[in-house]
């Protein structure tokens, strides 16, 4: 194979860590020629709208994936986090290259750390799993919704009444922000991630050898087997986007450490698994049977029922 065509999003974070994959791919690869195809998405005309009010993050990967189904383009690259935990059929995830940094950062006028926010503060944020874990820890603060690309979110920081935002750190840093930008990153204990937050899926036709072939050449297999966990607890507890749900995995002593999370919208409930294992699917399943059974299944049904209405 001598050419690939990459579809991605427009977005100038998109845009970036499309590139920097593509050079990892190209350093093995020398001779490979790689053509862009960039592809505005449901999501990113949709910027007045809270995300889980018309359909959730698979509404930045829908327009891609038919691309893929087309064969107007070779492969997707795709922020995983934004990635439905069930793909169309004939699609698959050929690659899951190295992790970035997973955590979320958090920024502040001033620098003011998120312990030191004073009564009534507005933290702006577009995900229901980070304002339900801010109202459990920091009942106190004041959530509010705030969309658009990372330099739009830090220019509202600047310019209307938000004391602080928080963003993933993975965008930040592979947009070279993060050194001068961030006030501190929060620890998984105090905020625990999306599922597959950091890394990247890239996306592509299940039948297409030549490109999964090629593909193996990037593909980070310890990652691989955590994000398949993160996405398994995602699908086995039904978690839409009305639903805050957190997961993160990690190799620890030679097995896979999973913690996985459900909490309801205003953060006064919540539960929590901690599960080890050696086989993703079994850790992912056991962790969403485990919540199901204490309760998280009430919230899940409640929540999605209302988002359907």
């Amino acid at each position: 194979m001598t050419k690939i065509i990459v579809g991605t999003r427009r977005s100038q974070l998109a845009l970036t860590q499309s590139k920097q994959f593509t050079d990892s791919l190209q350093a093995k690869f020398p001779d490979l020629e790689i053509e862009f195809k960039e592809i505005v998405t449901k999501g990113d005309q949709i910027v007045d709208v809270q995300l889980s009010k018309v359909g959730g993050k698979g509404l930045f990967v829908k327009e891609i994936e038919q691309a893929l189904l087309n064969k107007e383009i070779d492969i997707a690259i795709h922020s995983l986090k934004d990635v439905p935990s069930v793909l169309p059929e004939g699609l698959i995830l050929g690659c899951i290259p190295d992790r970035e940094d997973p955590r979320d950062a958090f920024i502040s006028n001033n620098h003011v750390k998120l312990k030191d926010l004073p009564e009534g503060s507005v933290v702006g944020t577009s995900s229901l799993r980070r304002g339900a874990q801010l109202l459990n820890r920091y009942p106190h603060l004041n959530i509010e919704w705030i969309r658009g690309n990372i330099d739009t979110r830090l220019k509202k920081l600047d310019n209307e009444a938000y004391d602080a935002i928080i963003l993933a750190a993975a965008g930040l840093k592979r947009m070279g922000w993060s050194d001068d930008t961030v006030t501190e990153y929060l620890d998984d204990t105090d905020m625990l991630p999306a599922i597959g937050q950091g890394a990247l899926g890239i996306e592509c036709r299940a039948d297409n050898k030549e490109v999964l072939d090629i593909l193996q050449a990037v593909h980070n297999e310890d990652v691989a087997r955590c994000t398949a966990v993160e996405r398994e607890f995602l699908k086995r507890m039904d978690g839409s986007c009305q639903v805050p749900i957190a997961g993160h995995a990690v190799i620890d002593k030679g097995e896979i450490y999973f913690r996985g999370l459900i909490m309801s919208p205003d953060g006064r409930q919540r539960y929590a698994s901690e599960i080890r294992g050696t086989e993703p699917e079994t850790i992912g399943a056991e962790a969403a049977r485990e919540m199901q059974e204490n309760g998280a299944q009430e919230i899940i049904e409640t929540l999605n029922t209302e988002g359907s209405r």
